[in-house]
């Protein structure tokens, strides 16, 4: 048995992936994380949804929300009713949902690649995605039959599967998958770029590099539910391989050595996150440095243990997202800024102290 096998089965009940990341919290600590975490999460939609050129209190979103769930009526008007309901409720649990998925995505991506540079983006499932829009929107592909979103899901799923194709007979390696990720990104970037330039005319090309820069604007039920939907299905698979993504921080060999099913975790783990990148980047484009940054800051407050930070990276994803949203539809306002461009300008600085962090611990 190698040195890394033995060192992990010796530490398997109390992985750890780094020095420098704090030790295991409590159990009660924990569950004040979730449920501290939860509460600001609901504090802050409902603060968010107030805000905007339209006067909305607290108690009017809380009483719109009972009125339609059926607890009781709402004696707002039909306009502000609709307001609340029709436009900012659908688009600030969005965000929410947005800034779940691609956290948890990120932590996935950066224990299963044991890469902490790692992001949802990095299977090139962003750049199919910005093909298949560009390709629906300029090219008329589907005859109006088929939206924006549905094109993006379907370029982000061949992207993915172009990758897979790539790094199988290369041996499956995680470097084999992070260079057949860049290799199709800079594919479907190209391909993108081609498409704008030779078919597009000014106004589809606004339209299409505004999404491509992470839009939420007139998102509805429809997107959020199914948003939704995947997101919980791809959080109870991570959960359920909890356990193994921690074996995976002593690398392959060790995680193999305790009994992990390498190839198959891999597989599973990676068509799960790319699944759910898929929805998200189509619903709402794709936003960068969620993925990247919130999981070294969840990290920080529950050490590396992936069954307590999954649930508190996605707690943190989900407000920083919704508060970010905020900040993008009403800073410039009545104009709005690409959620995208606001992630990135927060993004950048965390991104470098990331950088940082990780030649100093080298």
């Amino acid at each position: 048995m190698s040195t890394d096998s033995r060192t992990a089965a010796k530490t398997a009940d109390a992985p750890a992936a780094r020095p420098d990341v704090p030790a295991r919290v409590g159990a009660p600590l924990s569950v004040l994380l979730w449920c501290g975490g939860l509460l600001i999460l609901l504090a802050s939609v409902a603060v968010a949804v107030t805000i905007g050129p339209a006067r909305i209190s607290v108690p009017d979103v809380w009483s719109t929300v009972a009125a339609h769930l059926g607890f009781g009526a709402s004696d707002l008007s039909p306009i502000r009713d609709g307001i609340i309901w029709n436009l900012r409720m659908p688009r600030t649990l969005l965000a929410a949902v947005c800034g779940a998925g691609l956290a948890v995505c990120g932590t996935v991506m950066q224990s299963l690649l044991r890469n902490p540079l790692a992001d949802p983006f990095v299977l090139g499932v962003s750049s199919g995605a910005s093909t298949g829009a560009v390709v629906v929107v300029v090219l008329g592909v589907g005859g109006g039959a088929v939206s924006l979103s549905a094109g993006a899901f379907v370029g982000a799923l061949l992207s993915f599967a172009l990758v897979l194709l790539l790094s199988h007979p290369l041996g499956g390696s995680t470097d084999r998958v992070v260079l057949s990720g860049v290799a199709a990104m800079q594919l479907f970037s190209a391909l993108t770029s081609f498409v704008v330039m030779t078919s597009a005319d000014a106004e589809q090309t606004r339209g299409v590099l505004f999404w491509l820069l992470g839009s939420l604007s007139g998102v509805g039920w429809s997107e959020v539910a199914l948003c939704s939907a995947v997101l919980a299905v791809c959080l109870v698979v991570c959960l359920a391989h909890a356990r193994t993504l921690d074996a995976f921080a002593f690398g392959q060999d060790a995680a193999a050595a305790l009994g992990v099913n390498v190839a198959r975790t891999r597989i599973v783990l990676l068509c799960t996150t790319a699944l759910l990148t898929a929805a998200l980047v189509s619903a709402a484009g794709a936003i960068g440095f969620v993925g990247l940054v919130l999981p070294h800051a969840a990290r920080a407050l529950t050490g590396s243990g992936h069954r307590r930070l999954l649930p508190v990276t996605a707690l943190a994803g989900a407000v920083f997202l919704v508060w970010v949203d905020t900040l993008a539809r009403t800073v410039l306002d009545p104009q709005e800024v690409p959620v995208g461009v606001v992630t990135a300008l927060i993004g950048v600085p965390a991104f470098v102290l990331v950088l940082y962090r990780t030649r100093s611990t080298s």
